[in-house]
């Protein structure tokens, strides 16, 4: 039986609902809109509300494009209208005391997305003893245009500000502040490692957690170069004036123009951070290594199998892969490296692997090699009979959401995915929110890592030979 409950918060009274032992409270703004006057300004203070703000559905979404072709018959998209897009949602025991919290970050390229997403439902983590909450942040063009006049890496400030909000006001929802993980998946992952490189955000988190994200950031020209483009499609100078008087929706269609055809290794540029001495001081990836905060970090063995479908790979010839190594630098010994490791592999699978350890792998476990703080390193392994999918990026979200039965979780791993491997993912995140222990030890030169497949085991990092000739981009 759902009842509702009321709650004052510093802006205002909220009235959400109870459900099975579970308060949730949708759509609380932590920030104003940013429209009008706000746009590309960094986030602005919520204007008090006087009676009781309903908080029983998810606010707004950033204005974005849905996922196109195949990629978006795998992973859904909502769009909710309105402006009130900086807003949060909390999923808390009704019992909570003082109990730890997770933020929660949503992927999709720094460009799509949003927490209303049915998969990203907090329930599970909240039946656990855990206060939930994920957030909206501005994309695409909104948060992260490099802009003459206006403060770069908005989406990372939105995020900057909803940790704020957190800290503050998360203990009338029972959660303490004092124990608060982020966890962000993708681009969602960037942004955790952002938060993490900015003194004042980081001072405000106990633990992170970063699945498949991104940990480099770019100079202002180089992460630039997508908003120089569209600046250009549109016949527009790139600064804040000219950018504030082109409607979100025109903006969009832009993109739509400019990023068509586009691919993660080529093709249109994406958006990227930018490292501002104001914003972001320093990339994420040189930062990580000399703090203390304990991480949990991994990546899929098959990511790049969400990105290219089995035609593009299939396409994928001995002078295509040639050209991409000549390309990046890739030595041509990493090649055959990845040859041995990946017996019978195909070429495009090949190149496959090299983008997967290029854009992520890679990074991540350089990092993992050079810091000295607690770090838990994770693969998953799982092969979804989904289109070949195999271990794609994104697929474990299903799990360690313990959704498996969400229709979205059901697009990547189909209908009879293994419930024990999803309960078991699930209680190593939650061990970690709460004590910093996922359940296995933390990584070191013997480079243990946990291995989530069929069999769940802690193993030597696989497959390194390759990955070790990469040059860092």
């Amino acid at each position: 039986m759902t009842t509702t409950s009321t709650l004052s918060l510093p802006c205002g009274v909220v009235r959400g609902s109870i459900d099975d032992g579970v308060r949730r409270f949708l759509g609380i703004p932590y920030a104003a809109p940013p429209f009008g006057a706000n746009r590309f300004r960094e986030p602005q203070a919520v204007k008090p509300w006087d009676g009781v703000r309903e908080a029983t559905e998810f606010g707004p979404t950033a204005p974005q494009l849905p996922y196109a072709g195949p990629i978006g018959e795998l992973l859904g998209s909502v769009r909710i209208a309105g402006d009130d897009i900086l807003t949060a949602n909390v999923w808390a025991p009704t019992d909570a005391d003082a109990a730890p919290v997770l933020l929660w970050i949503h992927g999709g390229a720094l460009e799509r997305g949003t927490a209303a997403i049915p998969l990203y439902d907090g329930t599970a983590f909240a039946r656990a003893g855990i206060v939930f909450v994920s957030i909206n942040y501005r994309l695409g063009s909104e948060g992260f245009s490099v802009l003459d006049g206006a403060p770069r890496n908005l989406g990372l400030l939105d995020a900057a500000a909803a940790l704020d909000w957190v800290h503050g006001q998360i203990a009338a929802f029972g959660g303490d502040p004092a124990q608060i993980t982020v966890m962000g998946e993708s681009a969602g992952g960037g942004i955790v490692a952002g938060l993490l490189t900015r003194p004042a955000s980081r001072a405000l988190v106990a633990r992170a957690i970063i699945e498949s994200g991104p940990l480099e950031a770019q100079t202002p020209r180089k992460a630039g170069r997508v908003t120089a483009q569209l600046a250009k499609l549109l016949g527009i100078r790139a600064d804040r004036t000219a950018f504030a008087e082109v409607s979100p929706e025109k903006l969009l269609q832009a993109r739509r123009e400019q990023s068509a055809g586009s691919s993660p290794l080529g093709g249109a540029p994406g958006f990227q951070f930018a490292i501002d001495p104001d914003v972001l001081p320093q990339s994420p990836h040189e930062t990580l290594r000399g703090i203390d905060t304990p991480l949990l970090i991994g990546s899929n063995t098959d990511e790049y199998r969400l990105w290219f479908t089995p035609e593009a790979l299939d396409a994928v010839t001995p002078l295509k892969l040639l050209l991409a190594r000549l390309a990046l630098r890739i030595p041509r010994r990493a090649v055959a490296a990845y040859r041995t490791e990946f017996p019978g592999a195909s070429t495009g699978e090949i190149f496959g692997q090299l983008a997967t350890d290029i854009m992520l792998r890679g990074p991540l476990t350089r990092l993992a090699l050079a810091r000295s703080a607690e770090t838990f390193v994770y693969e998953f392994a799982w092969p979804s009979p989904v289109r070949d999918l195999r271990a794609a990026h994104a697929l474990e979200l299903g799990f360690v959401f313990d959704r498996l039965d969400d229709e979205e979780a059901q697009r990547l791993a189909g209908p009879d995915a293994p419930r024990e491997l999803a309960a078991e993912m699930h209680a190593a995140w939650v061990s970690f929110v709460k004590t910093g222990d996922p359940g296995w030890p933390a990584y070191g030169a013997d480079r243990l890592t946990r291995l989530f497949d069929t069999r769940i085991s802690t193993v030597p990092q696989r497959r390194t030979a390759g990955m070790n000739l990469l040059p860092s981009r």
